[in-house]
């Protein structure tokens, strides 16, 4: 068997799907996209793609080798979100050629059904308790929120006060018996996350994420002992290699995202890290319908998975929701905040390939908001 054909889509709201198919007739897709960046990374999976054409799919881990290592300069958002997209259409045909899930291709499963979360936003405090409420009444256990929005580099008492104020209100609609994470999306400083989380503990978050810029990973060490509150980061960390120093540092929580971190092969790979230094594995995944299948086939294979991001309804998907590129939704259907694995070959969806070819038609080019201070000056979206 051999690869014959390999195809990109640029999807709306923001996404990039990719179509591998064989010369037997198998097509496996994948979804390689860093968000607001969407064209480059479709160059990306073109210039691979010479390597990929004629090859046998099957050989999975040769051509991760391959594809991460084959050119002198290596790394960086772009091209493991390429070979990530491209990685996961490989495993999607192998396991169609086999006839199994992926998830039994990786060892076989660990549970029988997996933890997620929905997002409520959070940069509009007024609307939170009530999409807090929403969640609960739809069945879910779980919630994230954005902690703030921009944030002083040496934040304010006010502004303290407005991070423990939105969180208490959630905490109000989701008593003790459902989890809430906060997403800090790099908007603090060291200082910021060190004077804010001491505030928040008692409220027990069910984690913090990414309180500074992955720029700043080397001061991790210093906001973990500044409280109890666990911390997670990675969804802008693109391979193993990175994520040891927050090993290092104490992270609690890893959550590599499958569209960027080189896919189903290198997250696999996070998650046994991870387990070496008692962390747990969360995957990032606020795109779209092949990004949140591979994540599945990720989470139902590891020990030490903690709960899943989807993001059905997310604010991003705007004219588009993941569910309209599906040919039958049901293995993304919620029951009790939870999804049932998944037994379907391959990465467990049909995707529907008139309405992807329609949506390409249009395309998109979906660019993340540039925010300032109040001074004029670039404050961290």
């Amino acid at each position: 068997m051999k690869i014959d054909r390999i195809e990109t889509f640029l999807i709306a709201p923001r996404w990039l799907f990719c179509r591998v198919e064989t010369d037997e007739g198998l097509v496996g897709w994948g979804e390689p996209v860093v968000e607001g960046r969407a064209e480059p990374v479709r160059s990306a999976v073109e210039v691979l793609s010479e390597y990929l054409l004629g090859e046998d799919p099957l050989r999975i881990e040769q051509h991760w080798q391959v594809l991460t290592k084959g050119g002198f300069y290596r790394g960086g958002p772009v091209l493991s979100s390429a070979v990530a997209g491209l990685d996961q259409a490989l495993w999607d045909i192998a396991g169609q050629a086999y006839g199994a899930p992926v998830h039994a291709l990786l060892g076989g499963p660990v549970r029988d059904r997996v933890r997620i979360y929905s997002w409520v936003g959070g940069d509009e405090p007024a609307e939170l308790a009530d999409a807090a409420a929403a969640q609960v009444a739809a069945g879910m256990t779980a919630i994230k929120m954005n902690a703030s929005g921009r944030l002083g580099a040496i934040p304010t008492s006010s502004e303290v006060a407005a991070v423990v104020e939105r969180l208490t209100a959630v905490r109000a609609v989701l008593g003790d018996d459902r989890d809430v994470a906060l997403d800090f999306h790099g908007r603090a400083s060291v200082a910021a996350a060190r004077r804010i989380l001491p505030e928040l503990a008692p409220l027990r978050p069910l984690f913090v994420e990414e309180p500074v810029v992955p720029e700043q990973n080397h001061r991790l060490a210093d906001i973990v002992t500044a409280s109890a509150v666990p911390i997670a980061t990675g969804e802008r960390l693109f391979g193993r290699h990175e994520f040891l120093a927050p090993l290092q540092a104490g992270v609690a929580v890893l959550q590599p995202d499958l569209s960027h971190a080189g896919g189903i092969s290198e997250v696999r790979r996070i998650g046994a890290l991870a387990e070496t230094y008692g962390a747990v594995l969360a995957p990032h995944c606020p795109l779209g319908p092949i990004s949140l299948a591979a994540s599945l086939q990720v989470a139902f294979a590891t020990p030490n998975f903690l709960i899943q991001e989807q993001s059905i309804g997310i604010h991003y998907n705007q004219g588009s929701e993941l569910l309209d590129y599906l040919v039958d939704p049901e293995p993304f259907r919620f029951v009790d905040g939870h999804l049932r694995r998944p037994e379907a070959p391959g990465l467990g969806i049909t995707v529907d390939e008139k309405a992807v070819r329609d949506a390409d038609r249009t395309g998109h080019a979906w660019r993340n908001p540039v925010w300032r201070h109040d001074d004029g000056s670039f404050a961290e979206w």
